[in-house]
C-alpha cells in the first residue's frame, strides 16, 4: 500500500479513527494489527518473514536481560542473532549478486540463482531490530518485555517500508506510552503529509519522466540533456526519499508519535560530510554508532579513520543495493568524505558568502555525478551516460528538444514553480526557521489559502489519472 494511493487515503483516517476510539493495552493490539495488514498488501508470506525478525530480536533481547552476568553468552546471543537475521537478508537480497559475481571470477563455475523477490523494506526493519538488540546489549535500554510493543516497534506502518530507521530509545518509549488524540498533532501532521504528497505527485514523478527518458535513450539524446537528466535524477530522488519520510512523519504525528527528521535540507551542503549529515540521517547515524565507532571511530590515528570511513561507505553501498554500480557510489562518497577530512574543510570557519556559495556548487557536482552510478543498471551503463554527457553532440535547440522529448514543454511549469516552492522551504529550514509553526501562527483565513493552494496544486499538476499508476517510492526497492 503506497501513501499516495487511493486505498491510504482510506486506510489511514480509520486507523486513527479507531485507534482513538480504543483505550489501554487495546490501542496498541489494533496498531500493531493495523501494521500487518499494512504489510500484508505487498506480500502477505513476506510477513511472516517479518514477524520471525521480530520473534528472534525479541528472544534475544530477553536473553540478554536474564544474562547480564555471562558477557560470553550475551555476545553469543548477539551474533547468533546477528548471523540469523543477516543470513535471512543475504539471501533474499545479496545471494545471486555474489554468486554472479563468483561466477564471473571463476569462469562460470557458479552459475547458480535463487528465483526469489525481494521483501519490500527488509533492509529497514532488519536494521532496525539489529540496532535494538545492540541497545540492549549496552545497556542502553532494557529489554523489552510486551512482546506487542516490540512488534509494533519494528512493524509501525508509517516507518515500517522506507524509514526513518528508528532507534529503540526514541520511538519504544512512545509506543509504550499512547497519547490522546490532539487537534495540534492532527494539523502538524496534516501538514506534512500534504507537503510530502506535493514532493511526491508534483515534482518526484513529474521529473521522473524526464530521467527516465534521458537514462534509457543516452546514446541519442544531446549532452545538454543528459547533464540536465543526471541533476533532475538527483532532484527526483530527493523529493521521492524525503517526500516518504515527511509523509511517514506526518502519518504518525497524527497517532500523537514523533519520527527522527530523516532530510535536513541536504542539497544545500557545503561539502559531501556535511552531506551526509543531512541525507538519509536515520542510516548514516546508524552505521556512525553500529559500525563506524565500533571500528575504532577516529580513536585509532588518521589511517585508522579514514579506513573505517571507506569501510563504511562501501557498506552504506551495499546496503543500498546488489549491483557495482552501488558500491561504487558508495565508494564515491567515502573517498571525498576521506579528502575533507584529512584536509580539513569542515572544521569551523567564518561564513563567506561568495566561498560558501562555490562550495554548494561544488558539493553539489560531485553529488550528480556520484548518482549516476545510483541510477544506472550498472557500472557500465553510467560510465557510458557520462561518456555521453562528454561526448555526445550538442543540442543547438535544447528547449525543442525537450518539447519533442516524453517530458514535453506542457511539464516545464508546473516543475520551475515546484523547484521555487522546494528551494524557498529548504532555504526556510535550513536557517533553523520552524516553517509549521509559522503556517500555524498565520491568520486562520490566510492559514487556509496556505492549505488550499497546496491541495489545488497537487490537484492540478499532480503526475496521476488513468494513464499513471501510483508511483512506488524509490528507496522501497532497498
Amino acid at each position: 500500500m503506497l501513501f499516495n494511493s487511493f486505498e491510504y487515503l482510506i486506510f489511514l483516517p480509520l486507523v486513527v479513527i479507531f485507534y482513538n476510539l480504543l483505550r489501554g493495552r487495546f490501542k496498541n493490539i489494533f496498531l500493531l494489527l493495523a501494521s500487518l495488514t499494512f504489510y500484508s498488501f505487498w506480500n502477505v508470506k513476506y510477513t511472516f518473514l517479518m514477524i520471525l525478525s521480530i520473534l528472534i530480536t525479541y528472544l534475544t533481547g530477553v536473553f540478554i536481560e536474564n544474562n547480564r552476568d555471562s558477557k560470553a553468552r550475551m555476545k553469543l546471543a548477539v551474533f547468533l542473532c546477528f548471523f540469523i537475521n543477516l543470513s535471512i537478508l543475504f539471501i533474499f537480497k545479496y545471494f545471486n549478486f555474489f554468486m554472479d559475481l563468483a561466477s564471473k571470477i571463476s569462469g562460470g563455475n557458479f552459475n547458480i540463482a535463487l528465483d526469489l523477490l525481494l521483501p519490500v523494506g527488509i533492509s529497514f526493519y532488519t536494521f532496525q531490530a539489529l540496532g535494538y538488540t545492540i541497545d540492549v546489549y549496552r545497556k542502553d535500554l532494557e529489554a523489552e518485555k510486551s512482546l506487542i510493543d516490540y512488534a509494533l516497534f519494528v512493524s509501525f506502518f508509517p516507518q515500517l517500508v522506507a524509514g526513518p530507521i528508528e532507534r529503540s530509545t526514541h520511538l519504544l518509549p512512545q509506543i509504550k506510552n499512547p497519547k490522546k488524540f490532539s487537534y495540534d498533532n492532527l494539523l502538524r501532521g496534516l501538514e506534512l503529509f500534504t507537503y510530502g504528497m506535493f514532493l511526491k505527485l508534483v515534482l518526484a514523478d513529474r521529473v521522473a519522466i524526464f530521467v527516465n527518458d534521458a537514462f534509457a535513450n543516452y546514446q541519442t539524446h544531446s549532452k545538454e540533456f543528459l547533464l540536465l537528466g543526471a541533476f533532475l535524477f538527483t532532484l527526483q530522488i530527493y523529493c521521492d526519499f524525503y517526500s516518504y519520510s515527511i509523509m511517514a512523519k506526518g502519518s504518525a504525528k497524527i497517532l500523537g508519535i514523533d519520527l527522527m527528521d530523516n532530510f535536513k535540507e541536504p542539497l544545500l551542503s557545503k561539502s559531501i560530510t556535511e552531506f551526509w549529515r543531512r541525507w538519509h540521517i536515520s542510516l548514516s547515524t546508524w552505521f556512525k554508532d553500529y559500525l563506524y565507532i565500533p571500528l575504532g571511530g577516529n580513536r585509532k590515528g588518521t589511517f585508522r579513520k579514514c579506513l573505517n570511513l571507506l569501510i563504511v561507505f562501501l557498506v552504506s553501498g551495499l546496503w543500498h543495493g546488489a549491483e557495482l554500480s552501488f558500491v561504487l557510489w558508495g565508494l564515491i562518497h567515502g573517498v571525498f568524505n576521506v579528502i575533507e577530512s584529512i584536509l580539513g574543510i569542515n572544521k569551523n570557519k567564518k561564513p563567506n558568502f561568495l566561498l560558501d556559495f562555490f562550495r554548494r556548487i561544488v558539493t553539489l557536482v560531485i553529488v550528480v555525478f556520484a548518482f549516476i552510478y545510483f541510477r544506472a543498471e550498472n557500472i557500465h551503463q553510467a560510465n557510458t551516460y557520462i561518456l555521453g554527457i562528454l561526448k555526445n553532440p550538442s543540442s543547438h535547440n535544447l528547449l525543442g528538444e525537450i518539447t519533442n522529448s516524453m517530458f514535453g514543454l506542457a511539464n516545464l511549469y508546473p516543475l520551475g514553480v515546484g523547484l521555487l516552492v522546494l528551494l524557498v522551504f529548504d532555504i526556510i529550514k535550513y536557517n533553523k526557521i520552524d516553517l509549521s509553526e509559522k503556517i500555524l501562527r498565520l491568520f486562520l483565513p490566510i492559514r487556509w489559502i496556505v492549505y488550499l493552494a497546496f491541495l489545488l496544486g497537487i490537484i492540478i499538476y499532480g503526475i496521476y489519472g488513468p494513464e499513471f499508476s501510483e508511483s512506488a517510492f524509490i528507496y522501497f526497492q532497498f
